[in-house]
């Protein structure tokens, strides 16, 4: 922060190191004469305000329609907080960028372009040489304008975000540039991770008093919040309770849609009214045309495809495989589905799996540039790999591996199952025409391979007659019923919510600190009308609502209410109790034993002397007490030799004595490592400068009152 304040008091010097006299530029002027990119009418209410700044809710709302055609598996919540993140981030930084005056000229919009893959890689914008073409892109952007406006309205959106990043580009390349350290910082950052120290310690752990003998009080737990306010703050916030009435489908539906797959199996009997007379339909067993009846009457319709068996339902697959033409089986289940399948025809050893080393050469199709051997040279190569491959303990794995052109090379050549006609016809021929184990060489466009047979397995074509196992009319509207019942059973006070739904059986899901622009409710997924309904003003604690949800119903009931600001004693009981029992029982220990020598301490407190070696203060893990950079650091400042008094650990009280310090080996120059800690410092320039200046500015959030 000391930097950028640095920063704001030079602001007309930064003003000429950036140029005099920039002026406000939007780049489709650059590109096209015309409109201004983008608006910042303050139309409506403010959906957030920025140290005074508002940011339009409808202006807001346009570019949450604009990000949706590009997200469109995003949820509209999703949506809603990144927009906002990103108003808020442009909103903060533009401030400063205002105050210091940094804008973009025409030719550092230009040069950011260039730095975007999507742009610079386009072909659509490079030249003959392949270089973005500065005059293809400005062509591009004015035909848009002319011939597709609504395009040309996304790319007001995207031009907005390159400048806002350009300047963000400049102006967090201001800060990197006072970013630094000395050669003496970098000597002291050596020295920390390899100065070294042993050490003799005793610990007394926190875990020789039990807990039950430190009793804490509310007043000292809020004392303890109120000497550490920053740690307790807490956003306004609901607990919530709820009971689940799921629309799924009863065992009697289940047993409905099994009874109805079986009654299709046999032929039946309508009567025609047209003809006056009784027709036989064909059942599922007999009829010659699957695919007509599959449409009429089931939810799965026929696949023509041969499957190999791992493509077929995991559980069924060895039953289905055994299947002769024209048996079936079923009904089973898969899922959420019945079903029966007959097999329709199969097609023996109609997939192989084969391996193969490619001898690429100079001119052969999908030829690496890097190979530079001729035609001649590769027939040759596959036919020595050929002679090899066919000796007895061949690894023509390992051939592959090291031989072959193919993509397939890091696999050991393995192309895995293919059907017939896969491959191009050579190749196909070879693998299908000979039996496994067999190792052939054929010429392709691609060159010569060097192929074995691995495997071959059967094909099946498979029909299945299915009905998804859906809840009936009568289950949706029992459980309607149950679901208003509840409701109103607690609402009339006479029972409490738990109570009533451990008497019926109904499982209580209890959700805790739900913010007030959550969306997400466990176990119940987007449901942000309830997070809404919480969050109402005149939502009481207590109060109790059905909801409707995409699979049933949801009762809900307010069960707790947080404000924004620090936390009550209540609510911040569970985190605190350890750390005061911590500093409770570090002072029962030091009062104990303060001036004992370390024999001593370790006799009367009933345990062993132990000893550490090489520690640094980087590394200030203490073997067998764990992470304690108190002690360590405590260590590194004493003289070898010194003995300690009682220090608070992390883990207990020590004493330590300093049995050896080693100083790190003199270094002719630390540059490297202020260099080191320089870049560091840099790489963290974006992301702390702007987490500062949100820290320090004042805004108003209301999300939640549009939203």
């Amino acid at each position: 922060m000391a930097i950028l304040e640095n920063i704001r008091k030079r602001t007309t010097i930064l003003i000429l190191i950036i140029g005099l006299a920039l002026f406000a530029f939007v780049i489709s002027g650059v590109f096209v004469n015309g409109d201004l990119a983008g608006g910042t009418g303050k139309v409506g209410s403010a959906v957030a305000e920025i140290n005074g700044d508002e940011i339009s809710v409808d202006a807001f709302r346009q570019k949450i329609e604009a990000a949706s055609r590009r997200s469109a598996n995003t949820s509209s919540m999703q949506l809603v907080n990144q927009v906002y993140d990103q108003e808020v981030r442009n909103s903060i930084l533009g401030q400063q960028f205002e105050d210091l005056g940094i804008d973009i000229e025409q030719d550092q919009i230009m040069n950011y372009i260039k730095t975007i893959p999507g742009y610079s890689q386009s072909p659509q914008f490079q030249d003959e040489s392949g270089i973005f073409d500065e005059n293809k892109f400005r062509d591009f952007i004015a035909d848009m304008k002319v011939n597709n406006p609504a395009q040309y309205d996304l790319w007001l959106q995207d031009e907005q975000n390159i400048i806002q990043s350009a300047k963000e580009q400049t102006y967090f390349n201001l800060i990197k540039a006072g970013v630094g350290a000395t050669l003496k910082e970098g000597e002291l950052d050596y020295k920390l991770a390899n100065d070294k120290v042993d050490l003799q310690y005793v610990r007394v752990p926190y875990s020789s008093i039990p807990d039950s003998t430190i009793t804490v009080t509310k007043s000292e737990i809020a004392a303890y919040i109120n000497a550490h306010k920053e740690e307790y703050k807490q956003d306004e916030s609901r607990d919530l309770q709820y009971v689940y009435f799921e629309e799924k489908p009863s065992a009697t539906d289940e047993t409905a849609v099994k009874e109805g797959l079986l009654k299709l199996m046999d032929n039946s009997v309508e009567f025609n009214s047209l003809t006056n007379t009784n027709d036989t339909i064909a059942g599922f067993r007999t009829t010659t045309d699957v695919n007509a009846f599959l449409d009429r009457n089931s939810d799965i319709k026929f696949d023509t495809i041969f499957k190999a068996k791992k493509a077929l339902p995991a559980s069924f697959a060895d039953t289905l495989m055994t299947l002769r033409v024209g048996e079936t089986f079923g009904p089973y289940r898969d899922g959420d589905f019945f079903k029966i399948s007959k097999m329709i025809a199969r097609k023996a050893n109609g997939s192989v799996k084969a391996s193969h080393i490619l001898i690429a050469y100079e001119g052969a199709q999908r030829a690496n540039p890097d190979v530079k051997r001729s035609k001649e040279e590769a027939e040759a190569k596959a036919n020595e790999l050929y002679r090899e491959a066919r000796k007895p303990g061949a690894a023509f794995v390992e051939l592959a591996r090291d031989n072959s052109d193919g993509p397939s090379a890091p696999n050991g050549g393995d192309l895995g199952y293919f059907q017939e006609g896969t491959m191009v016809p050579k190749f196909n021929d070879f693998a299908f025409g000979n039996s496994v184990g067999a190792i052939g060489l054929v010429e392709t466009d691609f060159g010569f391979h060097v192929i074995k047979v691995d495997d071959k397995e059967d094909i099946v074509q498979i029909a299945t007659l299915g009905r998804e196992i859906e809840a009936s009319e009568e289950t949706i509207n029992a459980l309607f019923t149950d679901a208003t019942k509840f409701e109103m059973a607690t609402t009339s006070g006479d029972k409490v919510f738990t109570d009533l739904a451990k008497e019926n059986e109904y499982l209580v899901r209890p959700v805790n600190k739900i913010n007030a622009l959550d969306e997400n409710l466990p176990g119940l997924t987007n449901q942000r009308n309830i997070v809404q309904w919480a969050f109402n003003e005149d939502t009481e604690i207590g109060d109790i609502r059905r909801f409707n949800i995409n699979n049933g119903y949801a009762v809900v009931q307010l069960t707790a209410s947080y404000k924004e600001g620090v936390m009550s004693v209540e609510d911040a009981s569970a985190s605190i109790l350890p750390k005061v029992r911590k500093e409770r029982k570090a002072a029962q220990i030091i009062g104990q034993h303060q001036g004992k020598s370390m024999e001593d301490l370790a006799k009367d407190a009933n345990v062993s002397m132990s000893n550490a070696t090489a520690l640094t203060v980087k590394s200030p893990t203490i073997p067998g007490a764990g992470r304690e950079p108190a002690i360590v650091g405590a260590a590194y400042a004493m003289s070898e030799g010194e003995t300690s008094g009682l220090i608070e650990g992390e883990t207990g009280v020590f004493m330590v004595t300093v049995t050896k310090k080693e100083a790190a080996t003199t270094l002719d120059n630390y540059s490297t490592y202020a260099n080191t800690l320089k870049s560091s410092s840099a790489a963290r320039v974006n992301t702390a400068v702007f987490d500062a200046l949100k820290e320090a500015s004042e805004i108003e959030d209301n999300r939640a009152t549009f939203y």
